[in-house]
């Protein structure tokens, strides 16, 4: 007589994985690497390169010497972690350096914690901004687009997000004139010796492709990137109806790595809310903190650190912001 096996659900397997949500994301990188990789020449390879084999590498060190169980490079998520971190340095930056933040990013960020699955924050965003409190000088020496004939010797130049930063300081909206028009922001044909970014920032609308393909692979949902956004551009747009100083808001959403960040970093699984609305509140906190910090914070770029500060919060909006449970009477 056989014996009837109950098992929990779910009992239909979908084809969903960690390896194919990674390497899908690794595909919607590819055409903003490969405008890097015009725009900037060699750099942005040997910085991409090294990260991505650094990460691999300290990934596997670690599962194999130290945790002491079999490593699991094949999920793809150190070769994301690699990825968006080089992605997110200039194309000039040094190579000890990028094996630093890749060291941070594997072994602080994500291993730490347990690996995979178990990390409060995104590792990439965790190695950056190490790198970015560490080296700052380096962090923010940004090569001109089209001084790609060397590379530790490209030359460099400020970027929007400083010219904004500038105007802000000083009072002077008349800075702002001197900014690229929008076009060439969303093209990454910044020109008239402005620094482009980093490497995954150049160019916004390869990203917005990125995003596009992501969506239609149902990678992730709009609900992050979409409000990210448009919290971005409506209170850019408010401080600027408010006083002219402040820079329009399709040229905030257009510059630095507001874009990267919010459809390749936010979006991580594991560092973001579960539910829709838990995810729309979590958004609307990054694109919140990106324009205070950019504004009157330090730094011109405050895109990661809001990641990060948000990230600390989804535990939070995770236990507050959930589903009614089936069968459950609403009071």
């Amino acid at each position: 007589m056989s014996k009837l096996i109950i098992s929990l659900s779910p009992h239909v397997h979908g084809g969903d994985s960690v390896e194919r949500n990674m390497y899908n994301v690794v595909i919607a990188l590819v055409p903003a690497l490969l405008v890097s990789l015009f725009y900037f020449g060699v750099g942005s390879l040997v910085v991409c390169a090294v990260s991505v084999a650094a990460c691999m590498f300290f990934e596997w060190a670690i599962s194999r010497y130290l945790l002491h169980r079999a490593p699991t490079l094949t999920d793809g998520s150190a070769l994301i972690t690699g990825l968006l971190l080089g992605m997110n340095l200039p194309s000039n930056f040094p190579v000890w350096m990028v094996i630093v933040g890749a060291l941070v990013a594997i072994g602080i960020g994500k291993m730490t914690f347990g690996g995979l699955g178990c990390n409060p924050f995104n590792p990439a965003i965790v190695g950056r901004c190490f790198l970015l409190v560490s080296f700052p000088a380096a962090m923010t020496s940004w090569p001109v687009v089209g001084q790609h004939l060397s590379y530790m010797d490209a030359a460099t130049g400020a970027t929007p997000l400083s010219v904004m930063k500038a105007a802000i300081k000083t009072g002077d909206a008349s800075l702002l004139d001197r900014m690229p028009d929008s076009i060439d922001m969303l093209l990454g044909n910044v020109a008239n010796g402005y620094g482009a970014g980093t490497i995954g920032e150049v160019c916004a609308a390869v990203l917005l492709i990125g995003f596009a393909w992501m969506l239609w692979r149902r990678v992730i949902t709009w609900h992050i990137p979409v409000t990210i956004l448009v919290t971005v551009f409506v209170l850019s747009g408010l401080l600027h109806l408010a006083n002219p100083v402040y820079a329009s808001p399709v040229a905030v959403v257009l510059s630095g790595g507001l874009m990267l960040g919010a459809i390749f970093m936010a979006t991580d699984y594991v560092t973001s809310p579960m539910t829709h609305r838990g995810q729309v509140i979590y958004a609307v906190g990054i694109g919140v903190l990106t324009v205070v910090i950019r504004n009157w914070g330090s730094y011109p770029e405050g895109m990661s650190f809001a990641i990060l500060i948000m990230n600390a919060f989804t535990p939070l909006i995770n236990f507050y912001v959930k589903p009614k449970r089936f069968g459950e009477v609403a009071k």
